[in-house]
């Protein structure tokens, strides 16, 4: 252990923290994202109820909350155990929010995040699932959890660090999890598409 890697894990799961689509709706709109929609303070769910513009900006923060401590962990401690572990918190860090009673989102985005940071080549791969999926079915839902369960394949193949990919394992587990309601929707017939 290093002081170093410590202080990242730390960082990584305070940003991760940050509950960027509520604090958008909060400053930008009448909008209160857990009380509307799916109640979920991700970008899909601000897209619905709040709008275009806070939709992609949460985006934006949500995947900047993985990307930028995942980025200084590459930078500081060339080590994928440190790396992938401060991914890990910046991941947690969304899901279980210390500024929410540590609740949070689902994870989709942060994820995006994090894997920008560590193997750029299989987003962009993985991107493809993502959308071919939503085109073909018209469901964030689907498009993300099989997204989810590719991305640690394609990070397997692309890195061969095993830190990377048991790192990525536990991220399609929580995404999965957090998806489960969308899930039964999905089986049940009542899932949201998007709109044409």
């Amino acid at each position: 252990m290093t002081i170093e890697g410590i202080g990242l894990v730390i960082l990584g799961y305070l940003a991760g923290s940050i509950p960027t689509g509520l604090l958008l709706t909060k400053a930008f709109s009448e909008v209160d994202p857990r009380k509307e929609g799916s109640r979920n303070i991700g970008a899909t769910n601000i897209l619905r109820t709040a709008g275009k513009t806070l939709g992609v900006l949460t985006l934006a923060g949500d995947c900047l909350k993985g990307l930028i401590p995942v980025l200084l962990a590459v930078w500081i401690m060339k080590s994928d155990i440190w790396v992938g572990l401060t991914a890990l918190s910046a991941f947690a860090g969304h899901l279980f929010s210390v500024f929410l009673k540590f609740k949070g989102g689902k994870g989709v985005a942060t994820a995006l995040g994090v894997y920008l940071g560590i193997a750029p080549l299989a987003v962009l791969i993985d991107a493809g699932v993502f959308f071919g999926v939503v085109l073909t079915w018209r469901f964030v839902s689907l498009g993300s959890i099989t997204a989810a369960a590719v991305m640690p394949i394609l990070i397997a193949i692309l890195t061969k660090s095993k830190s990377y990919v048991i790192a990525s394992l536990i991220i399609a587990g929580l995404i999965w999890y957090r998806h489960q309601d969308n899930i039964r929707r999905l089986f049940g017939g009542s899932e949201n598409r998007l709109r044409r």
